[in-house]
């Protein structure tokens, strides 16, 4: 794996990253971020690595660049991985007179999420796919979803980021008819579904240029 002694490792993004966080003694959450801390640090004892979990229930893109100097910039982390873009969709289908976050503005304010992390010294990107709204490749949500997706798989290319195939995964799983859920309604993870989440993550990283 590509990390280096006492790394600093930020996960941020919505109510899948967040997972209960508030709650758990070690701010980590019972979600894929606590089966990444737990394997990373099993692992890999001797490189002391520092997971933090900065995932906010509800956010979309735009509320992490509200938070992002604080609860990202502020950590001066080796490592950033940010997993967002459910919400961005979800709002459209459940509050479609709100204001809302199309693919347009996804990218441009993702890009500058991006962008500010350029002043951080030997910091890598991790972007993970956004996973699957309800268990159906073809429902309405999962269609709306595919530029968010290709826009996180341009961005990645753009700035060479560890890419996170998150979504596709998960169609792949779904498209295998195991008869198993990975959600508990349709967009939040059960543990299988944290499991295959942190599994292409940590699938992802180790295949990554080092």
């Amino acid at each position: 794996m590509p990390f280096q002694a006492n790394d600093r490792i930020v996960f941020i993004g919505d109510s899948i990253t967040d997972k209960g966080r508030k709650k758990d003694p070690l701010k980590l959450g019972s979600g894929y971020v606590r089966m990444l801390h737990d394997s990373l640090l099993a692992l890999y004892p001797e490189l002391s690595l520092k997971v933090i979990n900065e995932g906010v229930s509800g956010n979309r893109v735009i509320d992490l660049a509200r938070r992002w100097t604080l609860d990202v910039m502020d950590h001066r982390p080796q490592w950033i991985s940010i997993s967002i873009g459910i919400n961005d969709v979800w709002r459209q289908l459940d509050s479609p007179d709100g204001e809302q976050v199309y693919p347009d503005r996804f990218e441009s304010v993702y890009r500058g999420l991006l962008d500010q992390t350029q002043s951080l010294p030997n910091c890598r990107l991790v972007l993970m796919q956004p996973t699957i709204i309800k268990e159906y490749p073809d429902t309405t949500g999962n269609l709306l979803l595919k530029p968010y997706v290709e826009i996180v798989d341009r961005l990645a290319e753009e700035f060479q980021a560890v890419l996170v195939p998150t979504h596709q995964a998960f169609l792949h799983f779904l498209q295998c008819n195991t008869g198993l859920d990975l959600t508990t309604d349709g967009v939040h993870m059960n543990s299988l579904g944290d499991t295959l989440m942190a599994s292409t993550w940590l699938e992802a990283v180790r295949s990554s240029k080092k």
